[in-house]
C-alpha cells in the first residue's frame, strides 16, 4: 500500500530515465507493467550480477510486473490495447516518431482511453531542429554546456562519472505524470507529457550561468568560476593523495576555519572576489597537505565548518548515514537495492521483488 494503490502504469520504457521513473512510482504502491520486448529490456544484462539481476535493472524495475510483447506483431498490439484500456498512465522513451508507426502514438491511445496520461521521455523532445539527433546521457551534457563547466587539469571536459541528464528526465517526468493525476482529478481528461532530457537538464545551470543567461559571456570551467574557484568552495589534496573539500563560503565558516587554524589574519580574504584569494588558497593547500585525509576527518569533527572527505562509492555506501536511514536495503532475492528518496511516515516501506521478463 501506498499513496499511489490503484494506479496502474504502463511502462514501456528502456534503460534508465522512464524505468527510474516509474520504479518511484512502483515503491509507492502503484501497478507498474513493464512492456518489453521479447527479448527483455537490455539493461537486464549490464553487469554487475547480484541476487541473479542486474543491479542496475533490479534498481530501476523492482515492484513492477513484466509483459514481453512483440508490438510489431497483431498479437502484441492487441494485448497493449487491452493494457491500454485500464491504464491511469502511459510511458514510453521512444525517439520521436516510433510510438506512431507503431500504431501507438498519444492520439491513438486516447482514442481507446481518453483519461490516459501519456509521458514521452526523449533526449531532446518531439519537436525542435535537435528532435532526431540520436543522443544519450553525455551528448545532452555536453549540450546544454554542463560538461563546459568541469574539466581535467589540462583543461579538456571530462566525462561526466553521473548521468544526470537521464536523473533530471526522471524526475521531471514524476513531476509532471503527478501533476496531471492532479489535474485529472479536477478535470476528468487525460493529458499528454513531452519531456525531454534536454529540457530537465538546462535549468540546472541557472545559478552558475547567470551572464550567459543574461545575453553576455559563458562561464568559465567549474574549476576557475566564481564560486568554484573560492577558497572556501574548493577540493584539497590531502598528504596520502586523497582529497577532502570546503563547501560553505559564508563568512561563519571562514571565521571558524581560520580561528582554529591560527590565520586570522586571513578571514577578510575570503570575503574578497575568488581571483583575490590567491594568498589564502595557497595557506590552505599547503596545510592540509600536511595531514591525510582521515586526520583532517579527525581534525573537523565537531568543528561548525562546511566541510566533508571525497569518498569512492564503497565509503560512502559504508557510511553509518546509509545504515541508520535504511538507504541500501536486502532485495527480497538476496542482491542490494538503494531504497527510495520518497518515503512517508505513515508507510511502512519494504523493498519488492526484481521481475523475470514476462513475471
Amino acid at each position: 500500500m501506498g499513496k499511489l494503490t490503484g494506479t496502474t502504469v504502463l511502462d514501456l520504457s528502456l534503460f534508465l530515465p522512464g524505468p527510474m521513473m516509474t520504479r518511484l512510482m512502483a515503491d509507492q504502491g502503484a501497478r507498474v507493467i513493464k512492456v518489453e520486448p521479447p527479448g527483455g529490456d537490455p539493461a537486464r544484462a549490464m553487469e554487475p550480477f547480484e541476487g541473479g539481476h542486474s543491479v542496475w535493472f533490479a534498481n530501476c524495475n523492482r515492484g513492477k510486473e513484466s509483459r514481453a510483447l512483440d508490438l510489431k506483431s497483431d498479437e502484441g498490439k492487441l494485448a497493449l490495447r487491452e493494457l491500454i484500456g485500464e491504464a491511469d498512465v502511459f510511458v514510453e522513451g521512444f525517439r520521436p516518431g516510433v510510438m506512431k508507426r507503431l500504431g501507438f502514438d498519444y492520439e491513438a491511445v486516447r482514442a481507446i482511453n481518453p483519461r490516459i496520461i501519456y509521458c514521452s521521455i526523449s533526449a531532446f523532445g518531439q519537436e525542435g531542429a535537435l528532435a532526431h539527433h540520436p543522443a544519450h546521457d553525455m551528448a545532452v551534457q555536453a549540450l546544454t554546456g554542463h560538461m563546459s563547466l568541469n574539466d581535467a587539469p589540462d583543461g579538456r571536459p571530462v566525462v561526466p562519472g553521473v548521468p544526470s541528464a537521464d536523473m533530471a528526465a526522471s524526475l521531471t517526468a514524476l513531476s509532471a505524470v503527478l501533476m496531471a493525476l492532479i489535474g485529472r482529478d479536477q478535470t476528468g481528461e487525460g493529458d499528454y507529457i513531452d519531456c525531454a532530457m534536454f529540457d530537465s537538464l538546462l535549468p540546472w545551470i541557472t545559478h552558475v550561468a547567470g551572464d550567459a543567461i543574461a545575453g553576455g559571456q559563458a562561464p568559465v570551467s567549474a574549476r576557475q568560476r566564481s564560486t568554484g574557484g573560492a577558497a572556501l568552495y574548493q577540493v584539497y589534496t590531502t598528504s596520502d593523495d586523497r582529497h577532502i573539500v570546503l563547501a560553505g563560503r559564508e563568512p561563519k565558516f571562514a571565521v571558524n576555519l581560520l580561528t582554529a587554524l591560527g590565520r586570522q589574519d586571513l578571514i577578510d580574504d575570503a570575503e574578497r572576489p575568488a581571483g583575490e584569494q590567491g594568498e589564502l588558497i595557497a595557506f590552505l593547500r599547503a596545510t592540509f597537505a600536511t595531514r591525510s585525509r582521515d586526520a583532517w576527518v579527525e581534525w573537523f569533527a565537531e568543528k561548525d565548518i562546511a566541510f566533508a572527505p571525497v569518498l569512492d562509492c564503497r565509503e560512502a555506501l559504508d557510511q553509518p548515514h546509509i545504515a541508520e536511514r535504511e538507504l541500501l536495503v536486502e532485495g527480497p532475492e538476496g542482491g542490494h537495492l538503494i531504497a527510495p528518496p520518497i518515503r512517508f511516515a505513515s508507510e511502512d516501506w519494504r523493498p519488492a521483488t526484481v521481475p523475470e521478463l514476462g513475471e
